[in-house]
């Protein structure tokens, strides 16, 4: 019997048409709730950025994987954090500076860009609805606790680049850009760190996503599901495949495995 799910926000709780979660998915959570489920958010996003869930209430919401499963938390407890070491810091700052390409750093309570270009106002602000960010040097960034780095690169770049890095792991939701997190840190040891800490069984969970750093989860709960609109790897390692985010994805889901 499945007692918790997991759902990521860009592309499976959130349109990315339209910047909102579906009426039938906002239905869809609150009758798992009332059935007596954990909900649990499990996002590349980080808190300071988590502005388009609002619709589910807060309430609803048990507790939170953020940033790929570098930083978890529930309404008053920090259960995981695990940054990354200054050495894989640096070294991104040069490959940034040498390459110029913007990043994204996320330290514990705030995020800033460095190298700021066109890619980050289109895809962030533009396509994702996201606040614009600070700005700030990658001097700053390296004398910073960084739990996450999203450079705007090519695949072709991440396959250059990511072996110069010793500690850290990686995952791709969107052509432009990826998201390095500190080695162990991912969806998968998110979704471990909430079920040990709500004392839940892993054959006991669920989870839905879209992109490449859902893989991971997908492949570790017991039923992962992938969104009508998910990228081809990532309905590949699926247990089953609904419909898009635009579709009713959420509630055919989680009617399909009586949740709902």
């Amino acid at each position: 019997m499945i007692k918790a799910i997991f759902l990521d926000i860009d592309g499976t709780l959130v349109s990315f048409e339209t910047h909102k979660i579906p009426e039938s998915t906002i239905e869809a959570v609150h009758k798992a709730k009332e059935n007596g489920l954990y909900v649990f958010i499990a996002t590349g996003r980080a808190k300071a950025i988590m502005n388009n869930i609002g619709a589910l209430g807060e309430d609803t919401i048990d507790g939170y994987v953020t940033m790929n499963g570098a930083y978890c938390f529930t309404k008053d407890k920090v259960l995981y954090k695990n940054s990354i070491s200054r050495s894989d810091v640096e070294q991104m700052a040069l490959e940034s500076k040498k390459r110029d390409f913007a990043s994204i750093f996320v330290s514990e309570h705030e995020i800033a860009v460095a190298q700021k270009n066109h890619l980050v106002s289109e895809i962030f602000h533009k396509q994702l609805n996201v606040p614009l960010f600070p700005e700030i040097t990658l001097e700053e960034a390296i004398n910073k606790e960084i739990f996450q780095i999203t450079p705007f690169i090519t695949e072709e770049q991440e396959n250059d680049i990511l072996p110069r890095l010793t500690t850290i792991e990686a995952g791709r939701w969107h052509p432009a850009f990826i998201d390095i997190t500190a080695k162990g840190s991912t969806k998968q040891k998110g979704v471990d760190v909430i079920i040990d800490h709500f004392g839940i069984n892993l054959n006991e969970t669920l989870a839905i996503g879209d992109g490449g750093n859902d893989i991971s989860m997908l492949e570790h709960v017991k039923v992962g599901i992938a969104m009508g609109n998910a990228r081809k790897e990532v309905q590949a390692v699926a247990d089953y495949v609904t419909t898009s985010v635009d579709n009713d994805g959420v509630w055919n889901a989680l009617k399909k495995f009586d949740v709902i």
